[in-house]
């Protein structure tokens, strides 16, 4: 089963920006919809943002504006491209399937917003 593998997460003051790459092992061409999700701590995972393979888009109400999520099946690889940071922000974000594929959950790439 193919496996995601998240990078570029960090520390950024709030107003800040941050993009996101999510490398999976095989080919992501076959798969329907992609993911960006986060669980902050204490909290539940949840799906934040979705592009599937025709190029829609969509986003939680929490995010709407601020965040846009971008796949290149060439590469295997999907984007999250975050602006406008904010402090509930802070989480571990995760890509996957969606919905998710059980065994593929990577570590996650820890994003931090705080002044």
């Amino acid at each position: 089963q193919v496996q995601f593998v998240e990078s570029g997460g960090g520390l950024v003051q709030p107003g800040g920006s941050l993009r996101l790459s999510c490398a999976a092992s095989g080919s992501i061409s076959s798969i329907y919809a992609m993911g960006w999700y986060r669980q902050a701590p204490g909290k539940q995972r949840d799906l934040v943002a979705v592009v599937t393979n025709g190029g829609s888009t969509n986003y939680a109400d929490s995010v709407k504006g601020r965040f846009t999520i971008s796949r290149d099946n060439a590469k295997n690889t999907v984007y999250l491209q975050m602006n406008s940071l904010k402090p509930e922000d802070t989480a571990v974000y995760y890509c996957n399937a969606a919905p998710g594929l059980g065994n593929s959950w990577g570590q996650g790439t820890q994003v931090t917003v705080s002044s």
